[in-house]
């Protein structure tokens, strides 16, 4: 790794919300202190109106920039918490937007003495109101499609196409907010507020347009062959030009973009499952969806996009002496690189618990075995066994040091779920889990 890298600024999950709160803070007392200093008295309806106007408009660029894909964030925090982030936040951000249209349409009809119907026409009418409100419909759109409930009944590929109304409608309110009463008039806001929308709007430009373009042609990567594992589930070695370049470590992911008629219009996730080469890369795909199902027997020769890498899940996070490693299913991917790699000093232990329905479903069980025994390492399959053979007294009899232990996973929800109730009861502290999750 070069010195480079190591010095690659990160930041941390506790710094960035300081600092995001710190931001909020401070777009929340512009309007108070302006109608404080008003010299009509105060109404709640239009002090609410103006804060949650201001506040949604903020979080609205926070959520870009979580999803921006800088290196920093990426790599310090890791993809999957800052997706969460970025579902809290949008939350938020539906019921910020709410409540400032309620309370503007609820002001308007107090200070008119009209009713709620003939207010909320007027109030559309406010400038630039119309394309705001397109906007947040737009905005609405994508949060309906994120709720639980609606997301097992989408495919990746469709939730991932309309999350791309987000930046339709963050344009589309944008200049409602420049022209609304809390900035227009103040020049240096105005121009403060342009100049922070347009500095994270480059940055998702940057990296996730423009560095993935550089990057495809840079590395030229394409398939260079498609390796069966097991019941739908392929491997697929990409190869290309420079690779070292990309400064990728064992854990971490990339979004890949098969450029077929099928599949070039979503970059899907897929972890590195072996150390990264020279001139090499390989990736393993499970047929999840109709997206990885086209994977399984895509043509040798066919030319990738990739994004990345990303990821936190690395030998960096390592604390401890001893590490376990959890796989579930096709989790092994990540787990199977940082088998090999993470470093074993004499004395060290180093564990690997592989979760799998039956024995057809084990991926790279000879590669397993055979980076055991070369690095004197203890692998441990638990085929077929029920989900008590999770549970804090199984783990701990295996694992005695547990506690004591870094511990990586990777794994569906629902098992990631179940482990991570053991793993805090057998006492592992949270701050030595290290997991990335891919659910969308």
């Amino acid at each position: 790794m070069s010195a480079q890298h190591l010095a690659e600024p990160r930041i941390s999950s506790r710094g960035l919300l300081t600092a995001i709160s710190a931001g909020a803070l401070v777009v929340a007392w512009w309007p108070v202190a302006v109608a404080v200093q008003a010299p009509a008295p105060l109404q709640l309806a239009v002090l609410l109106a103006h804060v949650c106007g201001m506040l949604a408009g903020y979080a609205v660029v926070v959520l870009l920039g979580l999803m921006s894909r800088t290196p920093a964030l990426e790599r310090g925090i890791g993809a999957d918490v800052l997706a969460r982030l970025h579902a809290r936040g949008g939350r938020i951000v539906i019921g910020l937007i709410v409540v400032h249209a309620g309370a503007a349409v609820v002001a308007w009809a107090r200070s008119r003495q009209e009713n709620a119907v003939l207010a909320l026409w007027h109030v559309l009418r406010l400038p630039w109101l119309m394309a705001a409100t397109i906007g947040t419909l737009a905005l609405l759109a994508v949060g309906l499609a994120s709720v639980r409930a609606a997301r097992r009944r989408l495919t990746y590929e469709t939730w991932h196409t309309l999350h791309l109304l987000t930046y339709a409608g963050v344009a589309l309110s944008f200049v409602h907010q420049l022209a609304g009463p809390d900035l227009t008039g103040h020049r240096w806001l105005q121009i403060s507020w342009a100049l922070l929308y347009t500095y994270v709007f480059a940055l998702v430009l940057i990296h996730r347009v423009l560095t993935p373009m550089r990057q495809a042609a840079l590395h030229r990567l394409r398939v260079a062959a498609v390796i069966p594992e097991g019941p739908g589930v392929v491997s697929i070695v990409v190869e290309g030009r420079h690779l070292r370049e990309l400064r990728a470590e064992p854990g971490q992911f990339f979004r890949w973009r098969f450029l077929t008629p099928d599949t070039w219009r979503t970059a899907h996730p897929f972890s590195l499952s072996a150390p990264p080469a020279d001139d090499r890369l390989r990736l393993t795909v499970k047929a999840l969806g109709a997206g990885s199902t086209h994977l399984q027997d895509v043509a040798v020769g066919t030319w990738i996009v990739a994004e990345g890498p990303y990821g936190a899940m690395t030998a960096a996070r390592r604390t401890r002496r001893n590490v376990l490693l959890i796989a579930g299913g096709v989790g092994i991917t990540p787990m199977r690189a940082l088998f090999e790699t993470l470093p074993v000093r004499p004395g060290q232990d180093l564990v690997l618990l592989y979760r799998a329905r039956g024995p057809e479903d084990l991926v790279f069980a000879h590669e397993l075995e055979q980076i055991a025994h070369d690095r004197g390492a203890r692998l441990f399959y638990l085929v077929g066994a029920a989900h008590d053979c999770l549970s804090a007294p199984a783990l701990l009899r295996g694992v005695p040091d547990l506690a004591d232990r870094d511990v990586y996973l990777c794994a569906s929800p629902r098992m990631s779920d179940a482990v991570r109730i053991s793993l805090r009861e057998a006492g592992l502290p949270s701050e030595f889990l290290h997991e990335e999750r891919f659910a969308f």
